[in-house]
């Protein structure tokens, strides 16, 4: 029995085939316009093994897939993988993005008085 395209299975396969076909799209661009290194890592990447290499939309927005190439890099999937935990992490932690701030700082300062401490050894 085949998903239409009103059904939830329909609508989702039409959305990942969409997906797939701009992501082709932008990542030969990329591999024509970058060297086949990852940004973060610096592995270099030929042959069957230029599939691990991802492109990464430094916004994170997939939408946003300028001409020049601006809002790419090329990752190997690792590093990319890598990318995305620490966005994740971040927005749980209430961060903004690519800041590294947590949203609730630590307050306890353990060595606030190690210098009364030690003024008494002496």
């Amino acid at each position: 029995m085949a998903a239409d395209s009103t059904s939830s299975g329909g609508i989702v396969a039409q959305g990942l085939a969409e997906q797939a076909a701009r992501e082709k799209t932008y990542r030969e661009k990329a591999l024509k316009m970058f060297p086949w290194v990852c940004a973060r890592c610096g592995r270099e990447f030929s042959g069957k093994r230029l599939r691990e290499l991802t492109v990464h939309h430094k916004d994170h927005d997939h939408d946003n897939n300028p001409p020049d190439g601006s809002n790419w890099e090329l990752l190997c999937i690792y590093c990319h993988d890598n990318e995305h935990q620490r966005l994740t992490e971040a927005a749980q932690q209430g961060a903004e993005p690519g800041t590294g701030e947590p949203g609730d700082a630590a307050t306890f300062k353990p060595f606030a008085a190690l210098g009364d401490l030690l003024k008494d050894k002496k």
